[in-house]
């Protein structure tokens, strides 16, 4: 029986660039067939932002395809519910980032480790694999 986890927006880039910077756990995680990934419609936000903006270099393919390379990896999208907003607003932190706070809040209310290089996700609240 496998795990499920959430992808931070930076782990699913490095996964889907092959980027080195994916420590070995999360790739052996992500890459094991019992495992359910689930990607959280904030990071494909986060992804079409930075793109837009001309922040996410290297990353064109990835912010253009998005839909067809997660159907390609089998990974499930995570919508943003009321829920989850109403968490992100009141994680008691004063970190800033917006993204980082719904991924947080998603991560703790559907109970689902987040995998992610950023500590900060571990003190808003959220379990984080590395």
């Amino acid at each position: 029986m496998g795990i499920t986890v959430l992808l931070d927006t930076h782990a699913l880039l490095w996964w889907l660039t092959d980027d080195p910077n994916l420590s070995l756990r999360a790739r052996e995680l992500i890459k094991d067939p019992d495992t359910t990934v689930l990607v959280s419609s904030a990071s494909a936000w986060e992804i079409a932002t930075k793109h837009r903006i001309g922040k996410l270099s290297g990353g064109e393919a990835v912010a253009l395809n998005l839909f067809e390379l997660l159907r390609l990896e089998r990974m499930s999208t995570l919508p943003i519910d009321l829920e989850h907003a109403l968490l992100a607003s009141r994680l008691e932190h004063p970190h800033r980032d917006p993204f980082d706070r719904m991924l947080a809040a998603q991560a703790i209310l559907e109970s689902v480790p987040i995998v992610s290089r950023d500590g900060v996700l571990s003190e808003l609240g959220a379990a984080r694999v590395w």
